[in-house]
C-alpha cells in the first residue's frame, strides 16, 4: 500500500495529530485534578506533580528523541516513542495510588514528546524555511481544537465516568496515531547525520544553537508563551472550581473559550504571516500577551475574581502566544535544516522544562485566591514580549 506523499492534507493531519499529543495529554485531565486529590486522599502540591513530573519528562526525553531522528530519520523514532505511549496511557488507568499515577505520566510524557518535536521536523523537511511558518500557523489552529475540545470530554467524562475513563481515550487515541504513522508517514529526513548521536556531536550541535543570538531569543520567546498557557493550566483548575464555583464541565467549556483565543491568533497568523512578517505578528503578540496578563492580575490582586476577569484576559494573551508559536517556531529552526531535529528538541526542552517549574511553583503557592495563577500569567506575557525585544528584534531580517 503506497503511502500519501509528505505534503498532503492527510499527512498534515497526522501531524497536526501527533503535535496535538502534548496539549491534549495534559488538558483533558485538567477537571479530573480535584477529583485526583480526593480520590487519592493527597494535596495539591502531590497531584500537581502528575503534570509537573511529566513536563520535566518531556523536556528531557526532547533532548534524545530530536539527535535520535537527524541520524535515524524521523518515523523509526516517531514510531517507537507513539508505542510507549500507547502502554503508559493505559498504565495510567490501573494506578493504585497517585505515585504509581505520576510514574506512569513520566513515561507517557517520555513517548508523546516525540509528536511535536519531530512533527515540527517534518514540517521544516517537507516545506522549507520560507513555507514552515504559513504551515505551522494552519497546523496550529487545526491542533488547538485538542486543548479545545479536550478540557470539555474530559470535564464530561469526570462527571459520568470518573478520571479512569480519560485515560482510557487517551490509549485509543494514541492507538490510533500508532497505525497512523506506521501505514502513512514516509521518512522526510533528507540530511541524516552520521554523527549527530555522539556524545560530541550532541555537544557540538547545541553549542552552536546555544550561540546563535537570534536562536537563543526566540527559543526563550517560545518558552515564555508556553509558560502564557502552563500557568493557566496549573492553576485554572482550582482557581475557577474551587475558588469560583464551577462544575467540572463548565470548566471545560471556559478552557475551550480560551483556546479560541489561541486559534484566532494562529489562523490570522497563517493568513496574513508573509504579509505582515513572521518578526512582526512575534512583537504583536508579545505586547497582547502583556496586556492579558496584566488585565488578569490586576482584577487578582484587586479581589475581582469571576469567571469574565480570568477567562477574558487569558482569551487576549493567548490570541498572542497565537501570534508567537508558529513565527518563533519557524524563525528558531528555519536556519539549521541539517539538524532541525536538534533545534527543535532543544526550544522544546527549554520550553518544557521552564513550564514545569513555573507549574510547581503556582501549585505550591496556591492560597484559595487567584493570585498566583494571574500572577504567573502576568510576569510570562511580559517576558515573552522582553526576551524578543532584547534578543531577537535588534538582529531581524525583514521578512
Amino acid at each position: 500500500m503506497p503511502r500519501p506523499r509528505p505534503d498532503s492534507f492527510a499527512v498534515a493531519a497526522l501531524l497536526t495529530a501527533l503535535v496535538a499529543f502534548g496539549p491534549i495529554s495534559t488538558d483533558m485531565y485538567l477537571p479530573s485534578l480535584p477529583a485526583l486529590v480526593t480520590d487519592f486522599e493527597t494535596d495539591v502540591p502531590t497531584v500537581q506533580l502528575t503534570l509537573s513530573a511529566f513536563m520535566v519528562a518531556f523536556a528531557l526525553a526532547m533532548l534524545v528523541y530530536g539527535p535520535l531522528s537527524d541520524r535515524f530519520g524521523r518515523r523509526p523514532v516517531l514510531l517507537g516513542a507513539v508505542a510507549l505511549y500507547v502502554v503508559a496511557s493505559i498504565a495510567c488507568v490501573f494506578a493504585p495510588t497517585i505515585e504509581a499515577l505520576v510514574v506512569a505520566r513520566v513515561f507517557q510524557a517520555m513517548g508523546c514528546c516525540a509528536g511535536p518535536v519531530l512533527g515540527r521536523a517534518v514540517v521544516r523537511d517537507v516545506y522549507g524555511r520560507d513555507r514552515a511558518a504559513t504551515v505551522l500557523s494552519y497546523m496550529g489552529t487545526a491542533m488547538a481544537l485538542a486543548p479545545a475540545i479536550g478540557p470539555i470530554a474530559g470535564g464530561w467524562l469526570q462527571v459520568q465516568f470518573g478520571w479512569h475513563s480519560v485515560f482510557i481515550v487517551l490509549s485509543g487515541f494514541s492507538l490510533i496515531a500508532l497505525v497512523g504513522t506506521y501505514f502513512m508517514l514516509d521518512e522526510t529526513n533528507a540530511h541524516r547525520n552520521p554523527h549527530a548521536t555522539s556524545p560530541r556531536g550532541i555537544v557540538a550541535n547545541y553549542a552552536i544553537l546555544l550561540s546563535h543570538r537570534s536562536f537563543v531569543g526566540y527559543m526563550l520567546t517560545i518558552a515564555s508563551a508556553y509558560c502564557v498557557i502552563f500557568s493557566f493550566i496549573s492553576g485554572s483548575a482550582f482557581v475557577l472550581i474551587e475558588v469560583v464555583g464551577l462544575t467540572p464541565d463548565l470548566y471545560g467549556y471556559c478552557f475551550a473559550t480560551i483556546v479560541v483565543g489561541y486559534m484566532t491568533g494562529t489562523f490570522i497568523s497563517g493568513r496574513f504571516g508573509r504579509r505582515v512578517g513572521g518578526t512582526r505578528l512575534v512583537l504583536i503578540g508579545g505586547a497582547l500577551g502583556t496586556i492579558g496578563g496584566g488585565a488578569m492580575a490586576y482584577f487578582a490582586w484587586t479581589g475581582e475574581v469571576g469567571v469574565l476577569t480570568i477567562v477574558l484576559p487569558q482569551m487576549l494573551a493567548m490570541v498572542g502566544v497565537g501570534f508567537v508559536f508558529p513565527n518563533s517556531q519557524a524563525g528558531a529552526i528555519g536556519p539549521f535544516p541539517q539538524m532541525a531535529g536538534a533545534a527543535s528538541a532543544l526550544v522544546g526542552f527549554f520550553q518544557m522544562g521552564i513550564a514545569a517549574a513555573v507549574g510547581l511553583a503556582i501549585g505550591h503557592a496556591f492560597d484559595g485566591t487567584a493570585r498566583p495563577l494571574a500572577t504567573g500569567v502576568a510576569v510570562s506575557g511580559f517576558l515573552m514580549l522582553a526576551f524578543f525585544l532584547v534578543l531577537v528584534w535588534p538582529v531581524r531580517h525583514r521578512s
